[in-house]
């Protein structure tokens, strides 16, 4: 970014590129970047909507992945303590209530007993039922699983003092505070599949579908027996998407070879065998989530949990209920993000409670997403 930024002021951008998730808006409000709506005629198949940028009603970017976020899961525990997997269906999907009594019977201290019994020691926990990663951009899915968000749909206010996102955010903490199912999480290291399912120390675990390829592919070969769901939900089956933003820079003196470049580029065969076989990248265009054969194609290979598992999740879910990360929409999410993962941090230690943390930095959150903080 560094770089691109020198390169933009001394008017030398290349004509088109990758960028990253969190900044691209700010390039879009600056009239750095390209309208590539016109990039896919009427009857070519195009990226998802929860794969698409859009600034001031123009779209300025298409995903070149759509990973969301999913439900990991160790299915040996969930053998041990007798307990059927979380569901892959969303209409199967748990309440959020269903999810924390999972959890609990997944709970076992050091005498085997589970945080559901009534003599069980939370001061001696062996095993956690589940981790919800808490990263500042991964915790909007609950905000909207509520009813609320972090924004209003258009990213033009700062809703996340509404009482429901506030809920949502204390039920987070509450996880670790009240019912003793989860550890002790920051937030700040994006590690969390790794702290959590890898490590053996939790049940179930939430993070982003490139785990698949990445972290888990290792963890598989050496032994983890896990499963994928759907999210439990609040109010609203919801999941996010994001991936990083192929964009055509103004600049350009060629925007139609550009536009034509950057489809050719994210055409899925050309990272098929290192990204998306590899289950790291999910497709974008909707072909894959709607056809059959491009669907098996994609999902019936050995880097993937059984299609049984992996279709409903990967595929139905992502299609029917994914929402686009705020980045995609509004501006200024770095600053808003970082200030937000300062403030939650009194509310995962209960020092703090989540009304009090975001009452007490409303003004700043505001200002940071109007570009003054």
């Amino acid at each position: 970014m560094e770089k691109l930024n020198t390169m933009a002021t001394g008017g030398n951008l290349p004509d088109c590129g990758l960028m990253s998730e969190a900044g691209v808006l700010q390039w879009a409000e600056q009239g750095m970047l390209a309208d590539v709506s016109e990039m896919y005629g009427e009857d070519e198949a195009k990226p998802l909507a929860s794969a698409t940028y859009t600034y001031d009603g123009a779209t300025v970017a298409y995903a070149t992945a759509n990973n969301s976020l999913v439900l990991y899961y160790n299915k040996d525990m969930f053998d041990a303590a007798g307990l059927p997997y979380p569901p892959a269906n969303a209409e199967d999907a748990w309440t959020w209530d269903e999810f924390v009594d999972v959890a609990k019977q997944l709970t076992l201290d050091a005498n085997g007993k589970n945080a559901a019994d009534p003599s069980f020691d939370p001061n001696n926990i062996v095993q956690y039922g589940c981790m919800i990663e808490n990263l500042p951009w991964q915790l909007e899915v609950w905000c909207r699983s509520n009813g609320s968000g972090f924004y209003n749909e258009d990213g033009t206010e700062v809703t996340i003092n509404d009482p429901a996102a506030i809920e949502a955010l204390q039920k987070i903490a509450d996880l670790y505070l009240v019912h003793h199912v989860a550890p002790l999480s920051s937030g700040l290291t994006d590690d969390g599949v790794q702290r959590s399912l890898i490590a053996g120390t939790c049940a179930m675990t939430t993070n982003g579908a490139w785990n698949i390829g990445t972290c888990l592919s290792a963890a598989r070969e050496e032994g983890l027996n896990y499963g994928i769901g759907v999210l439990p939900y609040m109010k609203e089956k919801v999941t996010i998407s994001t991936g990083g933003p192929n964009v055509v820079f103004s600049q350009t003196e060629h925007p139609e070879e550009a536009m034509e470049f950057i489809k050719w580029y994210s055409r899925e065969e050309n990272s098929w065998d290192s990204l998306i076989a590899a289950g790291i990248w999910m497709p974008t265009t909707s072909g894959y989530y709607e056809d059959e054969e491009l669907t098996t194609k994609w999902l019936d290979n050995p880097a993937y949990p059984p299609m049984e598992e992996a279709k409903p999740v990967l595929c139905d879910y992502v299609r029917d209920y994914a929402k686009p990360t705020s980045w995609y929409y509004t501006n200024n999410t770095v600053d808003f993000n970082n200030l937000l993962g300062a403030a939650l941090g009194d509310v995962w230690t209960g020092n703090m409670t989540a009304e009090q943390a975001i009452n007490d930095n409303y003004d700043a959150l505001v200002m940071a997403h109007d570009g003054m903080g």
